[in-house]
């Protein structure tokens, strides 16, 4: 018995000692768990951040893995070959323009949105539309491009058919450039804010039900608990998922763009990761691809830092 206490006591004493051993006996289920995360980041996030040099190299092809520290060293020559090319305004235009408009009305919507179900007396039927608002996320980007472009055929789409009752000319939007960001901007929107939602009216539900009956006998009206009680209670929530959506600001979405755009609806549908795309895949311009890439990422950081700091000194509240 005494040995048994004394070995007890020593395991005690040596893990003591050693707290992060101790934390890992504590956890493995949980960090095996995380395990595949970990391997998904280092595989398809960190280890692809080795071919950065290559934007700073004639990097070829045929040389494999060992090419990318032995193809010649070129320094800022695509760097200079991008923003002196006649591509670089429009693509960072257009980039931009999409990105912001879908903050502007993508972003709000969400909030609205949920704000407006947990209001509502009828608790089934805001059930039921919350449902049917949570579907459209999980419909393919294939998919949704598909519905658009039967939708909006120019001989055989339900939307001209209408235009055309009613006296119109049918218009081909598909093929229009000034119809692509509006398009990609509401299909964008209606595909994704019923999930955006979902935070946000978690956000609302955990609000203390003593704060609504404290306003209730103060008198206050519905509008007066959404402006004075919701709003102030979920703005942590808005403010940091407002970050978030502003870090990935020019991340616009490539499989959509690519789905929709052609060469008819460059002017105002070409952006950078579709650029990006045709030179490197297409074209097999690798260094100068990863080049354009590697200003499309530092941007996107400017972004989140840039935001972060700025929310930090208006409101208090910041990601880090």
């Amino acid at each position: 018995m005494k040995r048994r206490a004394y070995e007890a006591g020593s395991t005690v004493v040596y893990m003591a000692r050693h707290p992060l051993r101790k934390k890992f006996v504590r956890d493995w289920r949980l960090l095996l768990m995380f395990l595949p995360v970990l391997i998904y980041y280092l595989v398809f996030c960190y280890l692809p951040m080795v071919g950065i040099v290559m934007g700073f190299e004639d990097f070829k092809m045929g040389s494999g893995f060992a090419g990318l520290f032995t193809s010649k060293w070129v320094g800022l020559q695509w760097f200079k070959q991008f923003f002196s090319s006649v591509f670089a305004w429009r693509l960072i235009r257009n980039t931009f323009l999409l990105s912001f408009y879908s903050l502007i009305f993508g972003f709000p919507i969400p909030i609205i949105f949920a704000i407006a179900i947990t209001q509502l007396r009828a608790r089934r039927f805001g059930k039921v539309a919350q449902v049917i608002t949570y579907l459209p996320y999980f419909i393919s980007t294939v998919v949704v491009v598909g519905m658009m472009t039967n939708f909006l055929s120019p001989s055989s789409g339900i939307i001209n058919q209408m235009i055309v009752r009613m006296g119109g000319k049918a218009v081909n939007f598909m093929s229009d450039p000034h119809w692509f960001r509006r398009l990609y901007v509401i299909s964008g929107s209606w595909q994704t804010f019923g999930f955006n939602s979902i935070i946000f009216v978690a956000a609302i539900m955990g609000i203390d039900p003593e704060l609504y009956e404290a306003m209730n006998v103060d008198g206050a009206s519905r509008w007066q608990k959404i402006i004075h009680l919701v709003l102030p209670m979920i703005s942590e929530t808005i403010i940091l998922l407002l970050i978030m959506t502003l870090g990935n600001l020019l991340n616009v979405g490539f499989e959509k763009v690519y789905l929709m755009y052609s060469p008819a609806v460059y002017e105002t549908g070409d952006v950078i990761s579709t650029y990006v795309y045709r030179q490197g895949i297409e074209n097999h311009s690798y260094g100068y691809a990863s080049a354009v890439g590697l200003f499309y990422s530092a941007v996107g950081f400017v972004f989140v830092v840039a935001s972060n700091w700025l929310s930090r000194r208006m409101t208090g509240s910041s990601l880090w």
